[in-house]
């Protein structure tokens, strides 16, 4: 599994958008990079309904654990395809 595309910016507490890609070539998109109450945490894709959001892909607690791990280490050292078409931050996310 690997980052595809992560998009930063400021989003009310929402800091960075990404895709992830499967080994088998399925791309997920849609997770994000939030700011919470207890620090930052990343977000699984999800979608609205009647004011509340929802999360649309579930997983175990070890991938969700590896997928953590996959952001922290992209947002930290962005990879040279990411460094050449979004802006670098100078910012720790504390996981």
């Amino acid at each position: 599994m690997k980052i595809v595309r992560m998009k930063r910016g400021s989003w009310g507490k929402i800091k960075a958008f990404f895709d992830l890609e499967t080994v088998e070539g399925f791309t997920i998109k849609g997770f994000k990079i939030v700011d919470g109450e207890n620090g930052s945490f990343v977000g699984f894709p999800s979608q609205e309904k009647d004011g509340e959001y929802h999360d649309t892909v579930w997983a175990d607690k070890d991938l969700k654990d590896e997928v953590k791990e996959l952001a922290k280490r992209e947002w930290d050292n962005p990879t040279e395809i990411q460094a050449d078409k979004e802006p670098v931050v100078e910012e720790e996310i504390p996981f």
